[in-house]
């Protein structure tokens, strides 16, 4: 297991210095103790295997990982060297700094004891920064979970952790392998899928969408927003009016803006009153 923060390694493109993904992470190195991790309950963010190189006990890597719903990436032997300069025998694995949390529990207990849930799914939010602010205001506006896929999103390293001001591990989050699925399997269980995005010409302020009832809001990538296959399961679309020069807004402050549009109607229908201020940290 080992801890080390960025340096620059060798020259070529895989030596230069990781990325902030990666830096200030935890790691197993080396087949056997990566699958002794898993088979006992350790939770990984993912797992670098050397390209070309198979065994049988790569194998048997690779099938609890996909048992587990771990992310796997082949990598030349150069980007596992850059992680570490010990003897990784063809495989690197980073521990995750939080515990993934099932999301079929979270809502079934929600509903048993009487609650409208509030989830966040986030598609494909790379940056680490963008996340951990996205996670700050999800603790902030009573999210109930934060729903993320289990590739293609940033990974929860220390960055996160401090950006989230600790939001990380008070907000349940939920890995999932397949957010399609996970979207259809809300819907089914009477959740209302809302999308936030700049394809539609129904504003927030326009009020057209109540909170209240179970919710779930998705919040698109940095590059492109949403994806178009979740876009058409959405139950409604919403648009942030903007009045500026500049189109769009950072993913992290939209999201502040329509989840707190969403507690302000949870609010109101139970008719929270208060005389307190609240001061920004």
């Amino acid at each position: 297991m080992e801890s080390r923060n960025n340096k620059f390694v060798g020259g070529n493109r895989y030596g230069g210095p990781r990325t902030p993904k990666e830096d200030k992470m935890e790691m197993i190195f080396g087949l056997r103790p990566i699958i002794e991790a898993m088979l006992a309950g350790k939770v990984l963010e993912k797992i670098f295997v050397q390209k070309g190189a198979r065994n049988a006990t790569t194998d048997e890597l690779l099938d609890l990982a996909k048992k587990h719903d771990i992310p796997v990436a082949s990598v030349p032997i150069e980007k596992l060297n850059n992680l570490t300069r010990k003897n990784h025998q063809g495989a690197v694995a980073l521990i995750s700094a939080i515990t993934y949390m099932p999301l079929d529990e979270i809502v079934t207990s929600l509903f048993e004891k009487g609650k409208s849930p509030l989830l966040l799914i986030l598609d494909r939010i790379t940056d680490v920064r963008n996340f951990g602010s996205i996670a700050r205001n999800a603790e902030c506006m009573g999210v109930d979970a934060i729903v993320i896929p289990s590739r293609g999103g940033a990974q929860i390293n220390a960055d996160a952790i401090k950006t989230s001001a600790g939001a990380l591990h008070l907000v349940p989050v939920c890995r999932e392998p397949n957010l399609k699925n996970t979207i259809d399997y809300l819907k089914d269980y009477g959740v209302q899928i809302i999308a936030c995005t700049e394809k539609t010409e129904h504003n927030l302020t326009d009020n057209t969408v109540d909170f209240v009832g179970p919710t779930a809001i998705i919040m698109g990538s940095e590059e492109d927003g949403i994806s178009p296959e979740y876009l058409k399961r959405a139950d409604a679309k919403l648009r942030i009016p903007l009045i500026g020069q500049i189109g769009s807004l950072n993913v992290s402050v939209a999201t502040g803006i329509i989840l707190y549009e969403a507690m302000s109607h949870r609010l109101r229908e139970s008719g929270y009153s208060s005389q307190n201020t609240f001061e920004p940290r």
